[in-house]
């Protein structure tokens, strides 16, 4: 799949395999999106298994086939892409703002596509690229979510539930039914659902989350605990 770039502008294609096509203008910070602590955090969360449970609610309400065309939009360091590429064999491409995480995305999935962009400024992919857009917990465009989209193309959002992380920030805010008004016109919802799960956590393990994730936390010094992880999912079809 060819990626739709503006003509004139160069891009860098790293040792590790993924393309770099972010512009002066696409950053805010001089390192935007997730930090390499965070990215490794993240990652030892995955390898201990805590997220699988997730990923295989995902993968069931995505119902992604050999044939499909996959796209993350905020794709992180690729665990959920890279993983469901692996189970079903499809075509995969994944985009996300920060450096360290595609890289670290390229190193462990090299059968999927990495790019770094703003995606919040536009998906670099053709109009009608993909038959699903994935988006979880990661900023959502609306607009370019549609455009990248086929006729009957979905799209799957994932955002956390009231009660994901509730030990260390208590309950959290009710997301779906602005997630739903942010893709009405475009897209119909067609599916929604809960996947929930706990896990015995040691104080590394709880300090990983405090890098990993973007609301603020309780500020007490991290220690072993029970922690529960839980994504409210939404399934969307494009509105013909």
């Amino acid at each position: 799949m060819r990626v739709a770039c503006a003509k004139g502008h160069a891009f860098d294609l790293a040792r590790s395999g993924y393309v770099n096509l972010l512009q002066p203008q696409d950053k805010k910070s001089k390192q935007p999106g997730d930090t390499p602590a965070a990215v490794a955090g993240r990652r030892r969360l995955h390898d201990l298994g805590v997220t699988e449970p997730l990923f295989a609610g995902i993968a069931e309400m995505a119902g992604v086939g050999a044939a499909d065309s996959v796209l993350d939009a905020g794709c992180g360091d690729g665990s959920y892409l890279g993983n469901l590429q692996k189970l079903t064999g499809c075509e995969a491409h994944g985009v996300d703002i920060s450096i360290p995480a595609v890289d670290a995305a390229a190193k462990r999935y090299p059968q999927v596509e990495w790019i770094v962009a703003n995606a919040d400024r536009a998906v670099p992919y053709a109009t009608g690229a993909f038959s699903l857009v994935m988006s979880i917990t990661a900023r959502m465009n609306a607009p370019e979510f549609r455009r990248v989209l086929r006729e009957g193309g979905r799209l799957l959002v994932a955002i956390p539930a009231p009660d994901d992380l509730v030990e260390l920030r208590g309950v959290g805010r009710d997301r779906v039914e602005r997630t739903v008004e942010t893709f009405a016109g475009a897209f119909r919802l067609v599916k929604q659902g809960r996947v929930t799960t706990t896990a015995a956590l040691d104080e590394a393990a709880v300090e990983d989350i405090r890098h990993a994730v973007y609301r603020p936390m309780q500020q007490e010094a991290a220690r072993a605990m029970q922690v529960t992880f839980s994504l409210d999912l939404l399934l969307f079809s494009v509105c013909l």
